[in-house]
């Protein structure tokens, strides 16, 4: 069956960082832009970044632009979120998604979703 499994989650301390990765099973990465989103307590989902299939495009949030990169590894079929400068707002669950080809900040147009990695940025 066709799943993302994210990891690389865990408690930092601000100014540290974490790459997470989301790694695909049962299908392709090549054909689909992958995004990462994160929800924290009482706030709705946000889209942080993307890349699509190429590679060639990855919009990021204003929020962590300058100190979060996405990146593809076509050969291990995963996609890494490297996050640096982590702050406290930063903490929440972070997922990732598939949607065909190209990229979107969106969520609702991303479908396969996995099961969330925590993330959290506390002294």
């Amino acid at each position: 069956q066709p799943q993302l499994v994210e990891s690389g989650g865990g408690l930092v301390q601000p100014g540290g960082s974490l790459r997470l990765s989301c790694a695909a099973s049962g299908f392709s990465l090549n054909n689909y832009a992958i995004g990462w989103f994160r929800q924290a307590p009482g706030k709705e989902r946000e889209g942080v970044s993307c890349i699509s299939f190429t590679g060639g495009t990855t919009p990021y949030a204003d929020s962590v632009k300058g100190r979060f990169t996405i990146s593809r590894d076509s050969a291990k079929n995963t996609v890494y979120l490297q996050m640096n400068s982590l702050k406290p707002e930063d903490t929440a669950v972070y997922y990732c998604a598939r949607r065909y080809y190209y990229c979107s900040l969106a969520d609702k147009q991303f479908r396969s979703w996995g099961q969330g990695t925590q993330v959290t940025v506390a002294s």
